[in-house]
């Protein structure tokens, strides 16, 4: 399979060709049974014997009433309470007691293992969603995925588990109540059966259409989880209240769910109308039966015990029937929807092949970047064209340029974060392709513009740039290179302090505050190669002097490429290459590009004038 997403119309044509076969059937319910085997043997197990149990029991109840009638209709004037009777009628509380008891265990048994099950499946799904290539989250037919399979994940399997104990039950009790009632009679027996051909027929467009629906669904129901969000959140509160944003979003909200409510009415009335017609073929064919029961009462050829038995025989195998087939209606439905976990994950799959290769080296002489061209998902113009440049180790590189030039693209890059469309990225002339990109990304410790603050404790937040590894000792001295000592010691738990206020005992920290935190967790990786996107952008002019001037010192040798829009902070970058619509159009140190009289001399004197006040531009009041 291709690492390329289906569209919903993929995915619907896709449904429309799942057939309802026996192979098909064994090949979702072996699937389905390895899933709820290595979720919880045990559970499952024991379920399965439940299940058995509680259709002898259903068996033992039909037999237990012809025993009961038979003796009631022996009864004489004034002949007293015979012990058959006596005995029959403790027999039918009992196996009814035992019924309900055993409902009772199955439900809470079902309940756990679909759980169980659901965690599983979802702990496939999120290391899928970590391992698939960021290019994918560029895309809205992924989101679109993401969120069904995320659902799925947590449902489907569940009804998966239920629909297969359900058809396992179903067929204990078929097979026992099925013999009782072809003892009394061999012709009531498939009569009953066929009674469950046409919800057969009509569960199989039930199920198909319930998972086009669905697929139809998921994008509208993004808009209206992302108003949700809006309306619902911290960070967004402030914006959502400054613009009186609440009523517009809010009526966007209402109107995509009255939408979704009137196509959900649809598609009820659809498979309504498709239920009734399966079950009034499957009453059709009861009222059959029952008037045969009764031309062979009539013949003699069934004793009104026999009969008062098979009566319920015959309400008991087709509550049976329609469980076993309600069963294989849920196995099929949620199948449709598995295959599309199950797609998910050969996204992974495919990204972990495509990034397999020979472990990268532990550090480089020289990087560099030959013709790399990337476009991102769906895009038909080319965020870098033919970029070239080199970085030495131990060099401070920068990058500059305009937005959209492609400065943080080619930083993804680096970072081996993206593979370049065509072009390549070498450490020391070998393709880092051939490399496996997780020890690629280990060497390399990057920092975003809009990087994550995570709302767990400033040491954690600090840790997170080496997983796994969290040094007391280092988590202090990465603090310290990065000046967040002193504010993060301050709080009232220290280091162990929530950086959030979503959370008990938390507390916040400034924008600039944050950005310390966010390098000093790039100090923590101590990686061979530090990307620092804006690393100053929240920094006051103070701090942000302080960093650069001190960052030679921090850095202890390493490589580091940083992009700013501020032209004053990389002048002292060994090299400055300046990006414009997604080429290199200069490069050089600071002195040779103002020398050159070209953009970047034009762009540094252009912010130079907005500080100094320079004639022709526009002064704030």
């Amino acid at each position: 399979m291709t690492s390329e997403l289906l569209d919903p119309l993929d995915l619907q044509i896709e449904s429309r060709n799942q057939r309802r076969s026996v192979g098909r059937l064994w090949q979702l319910v072996r699937r389905s049974t390895r899933l709820v085997w290595g979720s919880g043997r045990l559970l499952f197990v024991g379920l399965l014997v439940v299940q058995v149990v509680a259709a002898l029991v259903l068996a033992g109840q039909v037999l237990v009433v012809e025993s009961f009638l038979s003796a009631v209709l022996e009864l004489g004037p004034g002949g007293g309470v015979p012990s058959v009777l006596v005995a029959a009628t403790l027999g039918l509380a009992g196996l009814m007691a035992a019924a309900a008891l055993l409902d009772s265990v199955r439900g809470s048994m079902s309940r756990f293992l679909g759980e169980s099950v659901a965690r599983r499946t979802y702990q496939d799904v999120l290391d899928a969603a970590t391992a698939v290539s960021l290019r994918h989250f560029e895309s809205a037919s992924f989101y679109d995925r993401l969120q069904r399979v995320e659902a799925s994940a947590t449902s489907r399997p569940f009804q998966v588990t239920q629909a297969l104990l359900g058809i396992v039950g179903g067929l204990a009790a078929t097979i026992g109540v099925g013999a009782v009632l072809a003892g009394i009679h061999p012709v009531l027996l498939p009569l009953l059966l066929l009674g469950g051909l046409p919800m057969i027929l009509t569960n199989r467009r039930e199920s198909r259409r319930e998972f086009q629906f669905t697929v139809a669904q998921t994008p509208h129901q993004r808009q209206r989880y992302y108003l949700s969000y809006l309306l619902t959140t911290r960070d967004e509160a402030k914006e959502v209240r400054a613009f009186d944003l609440g009523g517009p979003f809010r009526e966007r909200f209402d109107e995509l769910y009255a939408r979704y409510l009137a196509d959900l009415a649809r598609h009820l009335r659809r498979r309504l109308a498709l239920s009734t017609a399966g079950n009034l073929g499957s009453a059709a064919v009861l009222t059959a039966t029952l008037l045969v029961l009764v031309t062979l009462i009539g013949r003699g050829a069934v004793s009104v015990a026999q009969a008062g038995a098979a009566i319920v025989a015959i309400r008991m195998l087709q509550g049976q029937v329609q469980a076993l087939l309600r069963g294989m209606q849920s196995i099929f439905e949620a199948g449709l929807f598995l295959s599309d976990v199950d797609q998910f994950m050969d996204l992974a799959a495919t990204a972990r092949d495509e990034e397999e290769g020979d472990p990268a080296p532990p550090a480089f002489g020289e990087i560099t970047v030959e013709d790399v061209r990337f476009s991102y998902p769906g895009s038909a113009t080319e965020a870098l064209r033919g970029v070239d440049l080199r970085i030495r180790r131990g060099q401070v590189v920068a990058l500059v340029g305009e937005n959209g030039s492609g400065k943080t693209t080619l930083a993804k890059i680096l970072a081996g974060l993206y593979d370049p469309s065509a072009g390549a990225v070498r450490w020391d002339g070998r393709d880092t392709r051939t490399y496996s990109r997780v020890s690629v990304r280990d060497r390399v410790a990057v920092i975003f513009q809009d990087f994550v603050r995570y709302a767990f404790t400033a040491r954690e937040n600090i840790a997170f740039g080496r997983a796994g590894k969290c040094e007391d000792a280092r988590v202090a001295e990465a603090a310290g290179r990065a000046g967040a000592a002193s504010f993060l010691e301050a709080l009232p738990a220290g280091y162990e302090t929530i950086l959030s206020r979503m959370f008990k005992g938390g507390r916040d920290l400034s924008g600039g505050q944050w950005q310390r935190v966010a390098i000093a967790r790039a100090f923590y990786r101590d990686a061979e190669l530090m990307i620092l996107d804006e690393p100053t952008a929240a920094l006051d002019p103070r701090a942000e002097s302080a960093l650069y001037e001190s960052l030679r010192a921090v850095l202890a040798g390493r490589t580091a490429v940083f992009i700013s829009h501020r032209f004053s902070s990389v002048r002292a970058a060994d090299v400055i290459y300046v990006l414009d619509q997604g080429r290199v159009v200069e490069a050089g140190s600071h002195e040779e590009l103002m020398a050159r009289e070209g953009m970047y001399a034009e762009l540094f004197r252009l912010q130079a004038a907005a500080y100094l006040g320079e004639p022709g531009v526009p002064q704030a009041r």
